[in-house]
């Protein structure tokens, strides 16, 4: 049974939960994800060295321009043309990561949608009579997006580690106090990220269970509206879909509450920092402790750096949503294939001889059969029925009293839980009164994909009566 419940990640498994799910959604399309983070990497780099370029740009040609009134035209041409390289280096690294991080992205949730869709295809009719058509759905579609999410921000967020480790050196060179207090800022943020983590987990739970939730009702709601209809239940159906809505709302703001307050916090800290930056490194310019150039590529730099620490938070709050999707579409996975009950038929489970030979192949036959939708609870039993080639019969009787059962149970939807039931080897099939119709041509309506030649259609239609 799938659970309706997530359990709420602690501070010990917090860590775990998150390596698995990155490690799980990484291994879907690992080449794509490598091609990213390669990307991502060269992004990195070329950061880094984009900020030596503004300080050479600076010391090397604006300022001897202003102090001399002129500068060497190779100076000038050498400087401009490093600074351009490095950016259109610096550009491609980003198209790459993007491209492929969003390739990355979706081509996951899809593999993740197609998987859960294949194991629920799988799963015997039986199966899916116990379970929401919406909440199946759900963990097949927008759990299956908010599990793949996760892919989005994480070669950035992984070219910080590259980012981080180039850029503290050449800050720490460049001035050794001035890159110690830049670096004070990363503690800070890290320290906001788990606290965010323990905050907003179980929120993200909750509005991930209420939204299936809400596709469920809604799914039960379309399949009976008719009976809605009939039997004045529109208010009530109303207000039932309102009250889930409502707790789906809720849900939902606090959860982005507290991420709208993380975000904030994470936005303000380097520019509190980069403030700071500027005045104390304005006292070490007077003091001749660095150049103007060092000193606007310091803060360039740190400006540069700010970015993909966002994206690591962005990074940190992404998790729980992708985690919530993940855990709900592995319950899925998890579930147990089903034995299907079409596998029990022409399986005595008693000491009576069933039919063989020519007189099994056209007959079907009932004796002593039971079946049950709820354990326990007989929706038929002690049924004996026997129906030779050619004949048709009608099952007649009051509501509720086992018509439509009967013949699920003889088309091999419902399980036969005492007795024997022996349709031969001829196949069965189960035609519903209620017309549905997919939004296809006639004739994938007619054949449902199968590869199938004319001469067969036309005969269909004919026996059917309708070939007009």
């Amino acid at each position: 049974m799938i659970s309706e419940t997530l359990p709420t990640a602690t501070a010990e498994n917090r860590f775990i939960r998150a390596k698995n799910l990155m490690a799980a959604m990484v291994g879907f399309h690992r080449g794509l994800f490598l091609i990213a983070v390669s990307g991502a990497a060269v992004f990195a780099v070329a950061t880094v060295l984009s900020s030596y370029g503004v300080k050479l740009l600076i010391d090397e040609v604006i300022l001897p321009s202003f102090a001399e009134g002129t500068v060497g035209f190779s100076m000038w041409a050498s400087v401009s043309g490093l600074v351009v390289t490095i950016g259109l280096v610096r550009a491609v690294g980003v198209v790459v990561r993007r491209t492929y991080a969003g390739k990355a992205n979706s081509s996951t949730a899809k593999s993740i949608a197609d998987k859960a869709l294949r194991h629920i295809m799988r799963q015997p009719p039986m199966w899916h009579r116990s379970r929401m058509t919406g909440d199946v759905a759900a963990r097949a579609g927008v759990d299956t997006d908010a599990a793949a999410a996760i892919l989005g921000p994480m070669p950035f967020a992984s070219s910080v580690i590259v980012l981080l480790a180039v850029s503290g050196v050449w800050l720490i060179v460049t001035d050794l106090w001035l890159g110690l207090f830049a670096f004070l800022v990363f503690p800070l943020m890290l320290a906001t990220n788990i606290l965010y983590q323990r905050k907003v987990d179980y929120h993200y739970q909750v509005a991930q269970d209420e939204l299936g939730a809400l596709s469920e009702a809604a799914h039960e709601s379309f399949d009976g509206v008719l009976v809605v209809k009939a039997f004045g239940a529109e208010e009530r159906e109303t207000e039932r879909l309102a009250v889930i809505s409502r707790r789906l709302r809720k849900a939902r703001t606090k959860a982005i509450t507290l991420r709208s307050t993380f975000e904030s916090v994470i936005d303000a800290a380097p520019s509190l920092v980069n403030i700071a930056i500027i005045a104390f490194g304005a006292v070490r310019v007077r003091d001749g402790g660095m150049t103007v150039g060092e000193l606007s590529a310091f803060v360039f730099l740190f400006t540069l750096v700010s970015l993909p620490l966002r994206i690591v938070s962005y990074l940190f709050s992404e998790l729980p949503h992708s985690a919530s999707g993940w855990a709900r579409v592995q319950q899925v996975l998890q579930e147990p294939l089903l034995s299907a009950p079409r596998d029990a038929i022409n399986r005595t489970t008693s000491t009576t001889v069933l039919p063989s030979g020519a007189a099994a192949v056209h007959m079907v036959e009932l004796r002593d059969v039971r079946a049950e939708h709820v354990p326990g609870v007989a929706a038929l039993d002690h049924v004996n029925l026997r129906v030779e080639r050619g004949r048709t019969v009608a099952i007649v009787g009051a509501t509720g009293c086992g018509k439509t059962t009967l013949l699920h149970v003889i088309a091999g939807l419902v399980p036969v839980s005492r007795g024997d039931l022996s349709v031969g080897t001829s196949r069965v099939g189960l035609v519903f009164q209620e017309a549905f119709l997919f939004a296809e041509s006639l004739r994938y309506n007619l054949t449902l994909g199968a590869p199938v030649s004319e001469a067969v259609i036309a005969d269909a239609l004919r026996i059917a009566s309708a070939d007009g």
